[in-house]
């Protein structure tokens, strides 16, 4: 399961939910057998300079070549650009997960 961390500055009006879903919306549509992402939102009080930031984790596999993280980067950045309010420094980080971890859900 992807993971999504996007932290801002708490100034911006930022629609965090819907940013998480066209997140996963993107993702998604590059690699349907994903799953759900998991995403987070953080706003930050204390910043210097005012920035959204958003690293994202995917499980390393075969198919998630250079070519594939490059691309979903590319459709991030299209689909993102316009929800994020400017003037703000905008980044994003796209990696893969450590290989010893473990994700369940509980119930």
């Amino acid at each position: 399961m992807p993971q999504a961390d996007l932290c801002y500055s708490s100034q911006i009006p930022l629609d965090a939910p819907t940013v998480l879903a066209t997140i996963e919306a993107v993702i998604s549509a590059h690699d349907g057998g994903a799953g759900q992402c998991k995403g987070r939102a953080y706003p930050l009080e204390q910043t210097h300079h005012t920035h959204v930031q958003l690293k994202l984790r995917l499980l390393n596999k075969p198919h998630r070549d250079d070519a594939f993280m490059q691309a979903l980067l590319e459709a991030l950045e299209t689909a993102l650009r316009p929800l994020i309010p400017a003037p703000c420094i905008f980044g994003i980080e796209v990696g893969f997960s450590e290989p010893h971890n473990i994700s369940l859900t509980l119930e």
